[in-house]
């Protein structure tokens, strides 16, 4: 049976470990501007190899597979989606994207999940299309959360590329009235964290622990001392402490460039990749998705330029064809929404 649970923050510090697999060292960070009336959510993806990454535009009305061996779930895409993929070994991730209602889905890497065993009487859906499956169905977070408590759906891992092992994930939603929740799966069940006060998700520990972590350096407070490795508990603390210090923006420029300075804080610089330390993990790029004005930003760090892609001017009508951008062409910069092109049909990563 799936457990839903809202955390209140815990009275005591846990300790955190570092891990000691293969992990992700992701941040993600949403924030409202109140006066603005603007939600805008931040993503880091660090990882010790970088795997070409492409934007993709997905037209309502496809029609889906879970990609699951037995019993897939199904499904007619209800919303136009602008997503973003990884690619390796010819198999395909949807790892962040933002649906035309405003709702925007995250991947991040949690050590500590363990999935259900699978029970093939439920439709599977695969980690590598679960974010579209919740970017084609539902316009809001609570929407959302409401279907996945019914536990009809379940997740089931395929390999990350270059990896021996399933890719144990956890999820971040938002929405544009900025409603957050945090999906993880713990001990074989889904742990559901539902609260617009979850703005900042990291990896390990589980998020419970996380905000025991915050409550500890929250105390202290940021401005006598902040943590500041690569450890994701560190990256917790101080996306937190500098989302709550934002200001409200004086402008649209203002408020975008903020949320991307957090981001940028909670970077990881160039390094040795060990794949067995994910605190040295590099930050291959960062996604900053405007939900209020349906405008995604990226930026890779091997590229001096900042791209972004205004949805409201892509066709997502159920007539139109599904379209790609590369983002490995160092050559895009600034407005890049009409240089998407027809591409073959993605294929996405399935269990092996």
């Amino acid at each position: 049976m799936q457990t839903i649970r809202t955390f209140t923050i815990l009275c005591v510090l846990g300790a955190a470990t570092m891990m000691t697999d293969t992990a992700h060292a992701c941040t993600r960070v949403l924030h409202v501007f109140k006066e603005k009336k603007m939600v805008v959510t931040g993503r880091n993806m660090d990882w010790y190899v970088r795997y070409p990454s492409s934007f993709w535009k997905f037209p309502r009305g496809m029609q889906r597979s879970g990609l699951t061996k037995v019993n897939p779930a199904r499904w007619k895409s209800k919303y136009g989606s602008l997503v973003l993929v990884q690619t390796a070994a010819g198999q395909s991730a949807a790892t962040d994207g933002m649906n035309e209602k405003g709702l925007v889905a995250n991947l991040l890497y949690l050590a500590e999940t363990q999935y259900p065993k699978r029970d093939t009487a439920k439709a599977g859906v695969t980690t590598s299309v679960y974010i579209q499956y919740i970017l084609d169905n539902f316009a809001t977070v609570k929407e959302a959360v409401d279907a996945l408590s019914k536990d009809t759906i379940q997740i089931v891992p395929v390999p990350i590329p270059n990896i021996d092992k399933p890719s144990t994930l956890h999820i971040s939603i938002s929405d544009a009235t900025g409603d957050s929740a945090i999906i993880e799966f713990l001990n074989g069940k889904t742990v559901i964290h539902h609260s617009k006060a979850y703005d900042v998700m990291t990896n390990s520990p589980v998020f419970e622990k996380q905000l025991a972590l915050y409550e500890y350096w929250d105390e202290i407070g940021g401005d006598t001392f902040l943590p500041g490795t690569r450890r994701s508990a560190d990256r917790f603390v101080r996306a937190k402490y500098y989302n709550k210090k934002l200001p409200e923006a004086k402008n649209y420029r203002e408020a975008v460039a903020a949320v991307l300075a957090v981001m940028r804080n909670t970077s990881s610089p160039f390094g040795a990749p060990d794949p067995n330390k994910p605190n040295t993990s590099t930050t291959q790029w960062r996604i900053v998705d405007d939900q209020t004005h349906l405008i995604s930003f990226y930026e890779s760090t091997m590229s001096p330029s900042v791209v972004w892609v205004k949805m409201k001017d892509l066709d997502f009508s159920e007539s139109a064809p599904a379209q790609m951008l590369d983002l490995e062409d160092p050559t895009l910069s600034g407005d890049v929404t009409k240089h998407f092109k027809p591409s073959k049909p993605i294929r996405y990563a399935r269990p092996v």
